[in-house]
């Protein structure tokens, strides 16, 4: 009988034993990963990530230096467009030799305007964020600028340009063009161009825009028939991330690679930049590499 209550007391140990074994190795497994998760080495000068919820920092490195930023200005060029007051989308524009001229003069990238056809504002933003057109930027600056020359026009809506800046508390940005093509003065980072992006996302026909992998755009020609656009996205992260949904791409002698991106899995949003990459495909491969770090840190 003696031996047989030590028995069940051992049993009893035993067992007690083996629940805090268990404990111990649930809270293991349910702590290693956390602590396992290492910030990943980008080959960008610059890089940046927020959880787009609540705008909460998620990556950084060298978040807030100033960069030449390329193309990706034209995202600002898009934001301006759309918070314009009694804005119609439908509105037509003619496409004036000026935007045709300043693309040559600058060997410019270009979504292949036509001098004298009519495109709505909405096809002017495919063509702006798609194909990265300057002469789509150019086309809508002289829109929705202000002044009785083109020159004054410009000028006016570069202007708006950095006061949607202030708005948005990007304090490390200047923009001197419409387009990315810096005249001396055009910079921002990784931090202030992620705030743009999940401003900008929140109107919905960016969002559909930036989306759109490629599109094909009927519009009116000079002579009262009609033509088709074919524009492919620069932003092969959408073909190459599951859950990419934006935003846009940046390239040049100073920008080098750039891309401002986003993506959405199981109803969380990340949104991020990365600045003066090596190449075009190290951007993506940054890009890549942030996201997943942000995603698993949100859990």
């Amino acid at each position: 009988m003696i031996t047989g209550i030590k028995g069940v007391r051992v049993r009893r140990a035993a067992a007690v034993g083996v629940t805090t074994g268990a404990m111990l190795a649930a809270w293991a497994v349910t702590a290693t990963p956390a602590q396992a998760l290492t910030k990943p080495t980008i080959s960008a000068l610059g890089g940046y990530a927020m959880n787009g919820a609540n705008g909460t920092t998620l990556y950084t490195k060298a978040a807030d230096t100033k960069r030449a930023t390329g193309s990706t200005t034209k995202i600002m060029t898009a934001k301006v467009v759309l918070t314009q007051a009694n804005l119609n989308l439908d509105a037509k524009v003619t496409i004036r030799k000026a935007y045709s001229d300043y693309i040559v003069s600058k060997n410019a990238s270009s979504a292949r305007l036509i001098v004298g056809d009519k495109v709505t504002v909405r096809q002017l933003l495919y063509g702006l964020m798609l194909p990265s057109g300057c002469d789509a930027a150019y086309a809508l600056a002289d829109k929705f600028g202000t002044g009785d020359t083109r020159a004054a026009r410009v000028k006016s809506f570069i202007g708006k340009m950095n006061r949607k800046a202030a708005q948005l508390g990007m304090t490390n940005t200047r923009f001197d063009s419409f387009d990315g093509i810096s005249n001396g003065s055009n910079y921002s980072t990784p931090r202030d161009l992620t705030k743009l992006a999940r401003s900008a996302m929140g109107h919905s026909t960016f969002r559909a825009v930036v989306k759109t992998k490629s599109t094909q755009q009927k519009v009116t020609t000079a002579s009262g028939g009609y033509r088709y656009y074919n524009w492919s996205n620069t932003n092969t992260l959408l073909s190459n991330y599951s859950g990419a949904t934006g935003v846009k791409t940046g390239s040049g002698s100073l920008a080098k690679y750039c891309l401002v991106f986003a993506a959405t899995r199981n109803g969380k949003t990340v949104y991020g930049a990365v600045l003066t990459a090596p190449s075009a495909s190290q951007r993506e491969t940054d890009a890549k590499r942030i996201l997943n770090y942000g995603f698993a840190r949100l859990g």
